[in-house]
């Protein structure tokens, strides 16, 4: 082989060289700014998810709070607790009306009546 020819081989061999190198550095780059990127993703969803967890915290503690301050009134847990019964006897009134309706249609007539007259006085004592 002629010098000129060796002389050839060793530059290519080095342009090969220099080309992995660069493409060495180029991945070390790379890898590099994905991790980086990938360490600032890890800390933006960290950072939103305390923000989330903050507020729902602060939510529950508002609602918590509203609720402790409603059962701690008196009047406002015993008006609570009737007006819950208050609708279950209604529902069960309303159940007998209808069941009354398929048996004697006149007399179903009366306990709806009578019902409706109930519900309207307790209307006009409410409103004064």
């Amino acid at each position: 082989m002629s010098l000129e020819a060796i002389q050839k081989v060793t530059e290519a061999e080095q342009a090969a060289r220099e080309r992995r190198a660069e493409a060495a550095e180029e991945a070390k780059r790379i890898v590099a700014d994905a991790e980086r990127a990938g360490r600032q993703l890890v800390q933006d969803a960290r950072a939103k998810a305390e923000q989330e967890a903050k507020a729902m915290l602060a939510d529950a503690e508002a609602q918590a709070e509203k609720k402790a301050v409603l059962a701690s009134n008196e009047d406002f847990v015993l008006f609570k607790t009737i007006l819950e019964r208050l609708q279950e006897d209604g529902n069960r009134l309303c159940g007998l009306i209808l069941k009354e309706r398929n048996k004697d249609q006149e007399r179903a007539e009366r306990f709806s009546n009578a019902f409706f007259a109930c519900l309207d006085k307790m209307r006009k004592e409410a409103q004064g």
